[in-house]
């Protein structure tokens, strides 16, 4: 075996010939497409005030064009992950990424073009499409390039982006009208598509298409040139040996297939389930008099928080992020909950217009600021909650568990799986609140948080520290590389 040749050098001694200059350079190239990503979610909350009340009548939006404005890019996101998943494996992660900036042109052209409002539908649904692929694409290329001492950090620079291209079209929104704005959000994804002409393409990608001279050349790009790349590169093409080249239906009976199958669903299921979205819907309601504030706070926490993430990834590892963040995220909500239904008893109805409607009309005398903290905070502890683990971790671990025949069937069904639900929830929170009351859905979620904290605790496993082709052993139960 050829590894066997190359065992005398350790893991340890390899990577400390590695320079990671160039591998941050790559990165911060693939991450443009998340902030495009993050430009596209939050293009409706500052365009929406604006397409409501515009003077052209072939343009104005009523309520429900409105909803289906912010919500649609989940439709075409959903579709997207379907199209990545496709993609990534006919022509690679590089094209794929390079491929997808140009829906974000084309969709954001079509926006500032619009003559009426099913070409702002039909451009909301392209740019969406370009974010399902890219959430794909982007983790799955940074996971298969970096090395384990890093790959955490790098790994949740995808959520940090998106977050930072929510907040940067909230600050944009404040001093642009919405054509404008959709020119400054196509910056980005053209800025992506001409930089990654200069990057490499993904090793493991190289290596699993038998191209061994290219792979070591992206390695050596990678790693620097006082690496022996070599070694890393003979790992890795041993797993791909092991494996088989291309996916078929059988395999989904292999462990190795389905745990991480499975595990990459849930992730993807719990992640929405936490009310991450009615979260930000409140975020804009209860604190309506203060519209921008309530914006640029909420951006700002996220931003900071999914840094923090960043930064101790690879120290604090995936497992505990998840549980500390699944706990803050269960207290908050039922925190939520208990705001509601005093603010409920208080106004003695539990109907969500006529409750609506209270709080704004009391809005302006504050008779009990002290629920008004308790709303301020548990939206505030819940954020941060989610930016610590729940936002940047279910993507990151679905680009580190899959094995490499299976990566893009894989993934493509955990980013169906996140973009369905988010649509389901975000198209039914309205009659979930009607039905169960406000703070009947908030306990809902807060359940939800208890749950996916039994289940981080009793099925993920911790990937901090270790090469791709070990986590795939470990859910094959054999001893990894």
């Amino acid at each position: 075996m050829r590894i066997l040749q190359v065992s005398c050098l350790s893991r340890t001694a390899y990577l400390s010939k590695v320079k990671n200059k160039k591998l941050y350079l790559a990165t911060f190239v693939s991450v443009l497409g998340p902030m495009s990503f993050g430009f596209v979610l939050g293009y409706s909350s500052p365009a929406i005030p604006e397409l409501t009340t515009i003077d052209d009548p072939r343009l104005q939006l009523n309520d429900v064009q409105a909803s289906w404005f912010g919500s649609i890019v989940t439709v075409g996101a959903a579709a997207g992950g379907l199209l990545g998943g496709w993609m990534v494996e006919k022509i690679g992660r590089k094209l794929s990424l390079m491929f997808c900036s140009l829906p974000f042109v084309f969709g954001f052209t079509i926006i500032i073009a619009a003559q009426n409002v099913w070409m702002l539908y039909v451009g909301r649904v392209l740019t969406g499409l370009a974010s399902g692929v890219t959430s794909l694409v982007v983790p799955l290329y940074i996971s298969e390039m970096a090395h384990e001492r890093v790959r955490g950090t790098l790994g949740s620079c995808v959520q940090l982006m998106v977050v930072l291209g929510i907040m940067g079209v909230y600050l944009a929104g404040l001093f642009v009208d919405w054509r404008w704005l959709a020119i400054c959000a196509s910056i980005p994804p053209t800025l992506l598509m001409v930089c990654m002409c200069f990057m490499p393409e993904t090793p493991r990608f190289l290596l699993s298409q038998g191209k061994r001279r290219e792979a070591e050349e992206a390695l050596r790009f990678l790693r620097g040139p006082d690496a022996p790349v070599e070694w890393e590169c003979a790992r890795i093409e041993d797993a791909c040996d092991e494996q088989g080249s291309s996916f078929q239906l059988s395999d989904l009976k292999d462990p190795g297939v389905y745990k991480p199958l499975m595990i990459g669903v849930m992730l993807m299921f719990f992640q929405q389930m936490t009310g991450i979205n009615a979260i930000m819907f409140y975020a804009e309601t209860i604190f309506e008099q203060a519209h921008f504030k309530a914006s640029v706070i909420v951006g700002l926490i996220q931003v900071v928080f999914t840094g923090v993430a960043a930064v101790i990834m690879d120290k604090a590892g995936r497992k505990v992020l998840l549980i500390i963040s699944g706990v803050a995220m269960a207290i908050s909500t039922t925190a939520f909950g208990v705001y509601f239904y005093l603010m409920s008893k208080l106004h003695s109805t539990t109907s969500l217009s006529l409750l609506m409607l209270d709080m704004q009309s009391t809005s302006a005398e504050e008779p009990h600021p002290d629920l008004a903290w308790l709303a301020l905070a548990s939206m505030a502890v819940f954020i941060m909650g989610f930016a610590l683990g729940w936002g940047p971790i279910p993507w990151l671990v679905m680009s580190e568990i899959f094995p490499v025949k299976v990566r893009g069937v894989a993934s493509a069904v955990c980013v169906l799986t996140n973009w369905s639900m988010a649509f389901v929830v975000t198209k039914t929170f309205q009659d979930m609140m009607i039905l169960l009351t406000s703070a009947g859905t908030f306990w809902l979620f807060a359940s939800m948080c208890i749950v996916n904290v039994i289940f981080t605790i009793a099925f993920i496993p911790e990937t901090k520290g270790k090469t791709l082709e070990q986590i795939e052993a470990t859910f094959r139960g054999t001893s990894g590389p």
